[in-house]
């Protein structure tokens, strides 16, 4: 068996990968891990998105938690940052999300958050993995009232909204915004909380019915949400993912403004105020080249990790920093939150636009974004990792390294949520480095299928 944990969770095509059997599993494991040294009957909250298979692996993974004597709390179609929160509110043991975030809806994930509302450890992971491998042979099942029972609580929604309009209490009124919920686990939350803050809102996409999560809408497709923010004249607008951890968005121009642009903006807001711990950002290497130059300009530290929200994560709790994230829109403000959310995200870089009374499009010219194509390599899930092993696409890697070295960069990576690998070059000409990436794309693609 290959490892179960990719960088976020457990993820896989619902009743083909992800089956109800390896839900139960996980949540067996999982439960009896992370809650083994308790003296106390553990609790742990599980919330969903929007996905048709929410329900069935909900009742799966809580069949599981249940059996090693753990009780569940079934708090619905949730937010992944709001399950966060709720765990270490309720104080409970730990929190699941069933999520495949900005994936497409046939796919599904199962995320842990331990009791303080942090992403699991590889070493926490390779423990629970090891339990599935093993077929849970060590551990003894309770019976009778040993066995956990499941609790509904529907209404934890509204403790979540309470929150986030305590933590960032900016007044919206008379302020016109555009949101796209995605389909997805946002449509309530970030619609109530918006409007309780006064904002004149114009809310698209928060009608899921199951299969339309993410469909042509959200953070991963944000052209009509750009050509709705001109048409309205709105202020700005605001793109979610399917369990809206990560918020991309959109100025009063329809250009979009990407996770670099909103932390670059947060950041020098944060160190004008005083409350950007050592005037430090942490970013992954998948940053713009244009994030790290408005970095050196405007006196701010920026540290790099490998990708992965979880990695950026570490080194801010590791070395006490408050702001990192990523590109894609997933940030955090450690201050406020254990993980990235994006309505969180959106609330503070609406702070920053009452404040300074300055538009969005203005805002976000504290950096210039370089040239960047993305394209994607479609390979075999178990090869991913292996892709420089192979010699003709190792030396095209190369000359393209040497081509870039002066003016831009390229970087090459297995997903690790999905089976591709994906090609990243930055430079000067657009043109240029898409028709780059795009052949090295397919060269990776024919080589190793």
């Amino acid at each position: 068996m290959g490892r179960l944990f990719g960088t976020d969770g457990v993820r896989g095509v619902a009743g083909s990968e992800l089956t109800i059997g390896l839900a139960t599993k996980l949540g067996q494991a999982g439960a009896y891990v992370l809650t083994k040294e308790q003296a106390h009957k553990p609790t742990i909250i599980v919330g969903c998105d929007t996905r048709i298979s929410g329900g069935m692996l909900a009742s799966a993974l809580m069949a599981g938690i249940c059996s090693v004597g753990a009780d569940a709390i079934f708090a619905g179609v949730m937010p992944t940052p709001a399950i966060a929160y709720l765990t270490r509110k309720h104080k409970v043991d730990a929190g699941v999300v069933i999520s495949a975030s900005h994936n497409p809806m046939e796919f599904n994930g199962i995320k842990f958050f331990n009791g303080e509302g942090y992403k699991l450890s590889d070493a926490l992971e390779d423990e629970i993995e090891a339990l599935i491998a093993n077929d849970m042979k060590d551990i003894n099942l309770p019976t009778g009232s040993g066995i956990g029972k499941i609790e509904y609580r529907f209404d934890m929604i509204r403790e979540y909204v309470d929150f986030m309009k305590k933590t960032v209490p900016v007044d919206l009124s008379g302020m016109k915004i555009v949101i796209d919920c995605a389909e997805g686990a946002s449509y309530k939350t970030s619609v109530e909380t918006l409007r309780e803050l006064g904002a004149d809102l114009v809310a698209i996409h928060t009608n899921p019915d199951g299969t339309n999560i993410n469909s042509n809408c959200g953070s991963t497709h944000m052209e009509e949400l750009q050509a709705r923010v001109v048409y309205e004249k709105a202020a700005l607008g605001l793109a979610f993912d399917g369990d809206a951890d990560r918020m991309l968005a959109v100025d009063e121009n329809g250009k979009m403004v990407d996770g670099d642009e909103i932390m670059a903006i947060c950041a020098n807001y944060m160190k004008e105020k005083g409350s950007l711990k050592q005037d430090t950002v942490v970013v992954t290497v998948m940053s713009n080249l244009g994030f790290t130059l408005m970095g050196q300009e405007k006196n701010l530290h920026i540290e790099k990790t490998k990708v992965g929200d979880r990695y950026v994560l570490e080194n801010m709790l590791a070395n006490g920093y408050n702001l990192g994230g990523e590109q894609s829109g997933h940030v955090i403000f450690l201050d406020d939150n254990t993980t990235g959310d994006g309505l969180l995200s959106a609330l503070h870089l609406l702070q920053v636009m009452v404040d300074t009374g300055k538009p969005l499009s203005e805002l976000a010219k504290v950096m210039e974004v370089l040239p960047q194509a993305l394209v994607n390599a479609k390979v075999p899930n178990h090869k991913k990792e292996s892709f420089m092993e192979y010699p003709e696409i190792a030396s095209a890697v190369k000359e393209l390294e040497d081509k870039f070295a002066r003016e831009g960069r390229v970087l090459i990576r297995p997903s690790g949520t999905e089976p591709l690998v994906r090609v990243m070059i930055e430079g000067k000409d657009q043109k240029q480095i898409e028709e780059e990436a795009k052949k090295l794309a397919e060269l990776i693609m024919n080589t190793m299928l």
